[in-house]
């Protein structure tokens, strides 16, 4: 224990130390997630630009126009009179949509024959566009709806029963777990944990091969006797506590400051989070012990870390991907983590929910620590070797 409480202290003052530790894992994360959180200030997509085209310019046009201009998420900024002049004004980004209420739509209406209003949205901008059309399908739903219960009553009919042949079924719709469909609140989290997983795969990557080319390896060697289980066992303490130190920064900084997260379910976050970084220290130390060459070892971390967030489900369903996709998925810590965390975290359920999500993580711990062990060790043994063939010679 002795041996690896100064192995612990040595990566410490390693990170503190040399600006390729210090940089990946202390300024870096704080200046890269307040840059996250601050890209979804505003919470939510409002004011979007809109365009009218009203060519029936009736009683009913007008409640719709009105009915618009009160849905928050929408700006009306233009009036236009032809799909050219909508074409035109998305193409050059003037306005995200546009809406056109045809020619007779209240006779139709009234006289109960099938209309078309047809709605322009730049599907190019794809959020945008969904949220233009959820705001302007309420409106014309609503507003029709209203138009033919208007019509009704007033050829006499009771109220009730004009508004069961208005409109027959009644949603009530409840959005659980992001009601408001807070882009901060949503996306943050998961962008911040991607980033520590790359973070902490790239970091601990450094922490063997490293000292190759610092040319430490010797005394590394001498401290801890030639011993590579004391060695992987030190430097993952000594990286896990720092990861904790960023853990630190993202539940009771940056979450409280910018007003996201569930703090209720802080404890689950942070097991889960250890897990994750087990799981990432363990996988860099199994590339550090892999290859020697520095370079080439950041390349392959890079190339394994990158697609994570695409491939872990976060903003598209894993079971949508072609099956070689989901398969990389299962590669990759951050998929059972991001599981786990929609469960634990922003659903704040018992941990038993994420049971199958914790054994994959553990699964990572317990295949590539061994490995990283025989490769570094067989590093160490070739080392001592080559030393002994120099000191024979000399």
């Amino acid at each position: 224990m002795q041996v690896i409480g100064h192995i612990i202290l040595r990566e410490w003052k390693r990170i503190l130390r040399l600006p390729v530790f210090y940089l990946v894992m202390l300024v870096i994360p704080g200046l890269l997630f307040s840059f996250y959180a601050l890209i979804y200030e505003k919470k939510d997509a409002k004011h979007l630009a809109f365009a009218i085209w009203d060519d029936d310019k009736s009683a009913i046009s007008r409640q719709l126009i009105f009915l618009l201009e009160q849905r928050e998420t929408l700006q009306i900024t233009r009036s236009v009179s032809s799909e050219a002049e909508v074409k035109d004004l998305i193409q050059k980004g003037e306005i995200l949509g546009a809406v056109h209420f045809p020619v007779n739509m209240q006779k139709d209406i009234y006289s109960r024959h099938k209309t078309n209003v047809t709605l322009y949205t730049n599907a190019a901008s794809l959020v945008p566009a969904k949220l233009v059309y959820k705001a302007v399908a309420e409106v014309i739903i609503t507003g029709s709806s209203g138009a033919v219960l208007k019509k009704l009553v007033k050829t006499g009919m009771k109220p009730d029963r004009a508004m069961a042949l208005a409109n027959p079924i009644k949603l009530n719709s409840y959005q659980l777990y992001n009601s408001n469909y807070n882009y901060q609140e949503y996306l943050v989290p998961g962008l911040i944990t991607v980033g520590m997983q790359m973070i902490l795969i790239i970091s601990s990557m450094l922490a063997l091969n490293y000292e190759w080319k610092t040319n430490t390896m010797q005394e590394l060697f001498e401290l801890s006797n030639g011993s590579a289980l004391l060695v992987i066992t030190g430097k993952t303490i000594a990286h896990l506590v720092v990861s904790w130190f960023n853990f630190f920064l993202i539940a009771f900084v940056i979450f409280p400051f910018f007003g996201i997260g569930v703090w209720e379910a802080t404890a689950k976050f942070f097991l889960m989070y250890t897990l994750l970084s087990l799981a990432c220290l363990g996988i860099g130390m199994f590339i550090s012990a892999l290859f020697k060459d520095v370079m080439l070892s950041g390349d392959v971390a890079l190339f394994y870390t990158s697609p994570a967030f695409v491939f872990s489900g976060f903003t598209f369903p894993r079971w949508a991907m072609p099956w070689y996709d989901q398969y990389y998925a299962t590669i990759m810590p951050y998929t059972p983590f991001l599981d786990a965390f929609f469960k634990v975290y922003y659903m704040n359920l018992p941990m038993r929910y994420a049971q199958a999500d914790i054994y994959k993580l553990l699964l990572f711990c317990i295949v590539m620590f061994p490995t990283a062990l025989i490769l570094f060790q067989r590093q160490f043994n070739t080392s001592k070797n080559e030393q002994e063939v120099q000191a024979v010679a000399n």
